[in-house]
């Protein structure tokens, strides 16, 4: 199977201009995908993107990672509703060196086709805004740049000429390292079609050269929105926005046939052992065959190895029939990281020197069930637990409860869970 078939095989391929595959059969492949650093981290999204990059690294080819110090201080505004908050060059200098340390998980930047990241700053910085309207600016007609989608499904909300100038700045990208780098081809997602093209006609403006373009499927959440890092809902690659155990929680619970894609599309096992992955989770609906294999490669690939022990471990805890010995197995981070999102109260500490009764534990001191006889009701129906554990009525709710020193897990049936913090 040659690379344009595999990209294909795998979903990672949407458009691409004719001629393409016969560049990417070619032997000489320099291609690029560009990133503006409009947050500290990567997304998901970004994933997809990145995956085509180390596809072409691992079939000969060289990656060059354009990191948008210049085009992020203007915002892209593909696939937005409404003008992008500029932010500050303090803010873009941070999220650039924040990026860049992301990239080196994903690809080799040592060895003869080892990956390179530019910064378009460098080349802006040096032009004057004469120089740019001359050069470039008068290569593409208004006409050519207003038949884009990414200006078109503006118009009627306003568009200001910052963004609509954006499509000229990416195409000038394209044929600054087409001249420079002597890069081909143009990667990104398919919303990026309009600005990626504005480059290869950029070239063939200025030099009678083709060059070439690839876009692949957006990766989407749920809800059918894109993943974005102005989003909201986002699954982050940095362990600090999106943790490991919230990260391999996420590709565990994907649907059947989103996690097929997905594996498709993130994993670099070969086909033929991809193939029977799909037919055995096909096979076994339910026993989230695909999902347990797309969760462990990409947390360990993304993170560490120690941190997808860490996410199963945390999930077999919560899950599982555990003890009090089991959660304290958990640093406090990996505790709290699997109860991000249950409802949360306080008690003093102090009021747990002495013995409290389950019922009023759970209503009045805590509020998790509205009344005492409620709690009285969920005790006899065996649907109350403390700690995982099920609780009888003559249950006292003491110090001796609390999970590393500070925590008490209140539950009612399967899924509904109470934290409690002593204070």
């Amino acid at each position: 199977m040659n690379l344009i078939d595999e990209l294909k095989w795998r979903g990672l391929h949407n458009d691409s201009i004719p001629e393409t595959e016969k560049y990417l059969e070619s032997g000489d492949v320099k291609a690029y995908v560009g990133y503006d650093p409009t947050a500290p981290s990567l997304h998901i999204g970004n994933l997809a993107t990145i995956m085509l990059l180390t596809h072409i690294q691992r079939n000969g080819g060289k990656p060059f990672i354009l990191m948008g110090g210049a085009t992020g201080r203007i915002g892209d505004p593909s696939g937005k509703k409404a003008e992008r908050t500029l932010l500050s060059e303090d803010v873009v200098e941070e999220n650039l060196k924040a990026q860049r340390i992301q990239f080196e998980k994903f690809l080799d930047f040592e060895g003869e086709n080892s990956a390179q990241i530019v910064n378009n700053y460098d080349w802006y910085s040096q032009m004057n805004v004469l120089t740019f309207l001359r050069d470039v600016g008068k290569n593409l007609t208004v006409n050519y740049m207003m038949a884009k989608d990414s200006v078109k499904s503006r118009l009627d909300s306003g568009l200001s000429f910052t963004e609509f100038s954006y499509q000229l700045l990416q195409g000038y990208d394209f044929y600054h390292l087409f001249s420079e780098k002597g890069v081909r081809l143009q990667m990104g997602g398919s919303d990026q079609w309009g600005n990626i093209t504005a480059g290869t006609e950029l070239i063939r403006r200025n030099t009678g050269e083709s060059a070439y373009a690839l876009t692949c499927p957006l990766i989407t959440k749920a809800d059918g929105s894109k993943f974005g890092k102005s989003e909201g809902g986002n699954i982050w690659l940095d362990a600090e926005r999106t943790s490991p155990y919230k990260f391999y929680q996420y590709f565990l619970n994907s649907a059947d046939d989103e996690a097929v894609t997905f594996l498709k599309v993130f994993s670099l096992k070969p086909i033929e052992e991809l193939k029977q992955i799909i037919k055995e989770h096909e096979e076994k609906l339910g026993a989230r065959v695909a999902q347990k294999a797309l969760a462990e490669e990409l947390t360990e690939r993304v993170h560490s190895k120690e941190d997808l022990e860490g996410a199963i471990k945390a999930s077999q805890i919560l899950f599982g029939n555990s003890s009090k010995e089991d959660f304290e197995s958990l640093s406090e981070k990996q505790f709290l990281e699997v109860f991000e999102a249950v409802p949360q109260a306080e008690i003093a500490k102090n009021k747990l020197e002495n013995d409290i009764p389950i019922f009023d534990f759970a209503s009045t001191e805590i509020g998790f069930l509205a009344s005492n006889s409620e709690a009285r009701r969920a005790v006899k129906e065996g649907s109350l637990r403390i700690n995982k554990e099920q609780v009888k009525q003559d249950k006292v709710v003491t110090k001796n409860d609390l999970l590393l020193g500070k925590y008490i897990l209140v539950q009612r049936g399967k899924k509904k869970y109470f934290l409690v913090k002593a204070v």
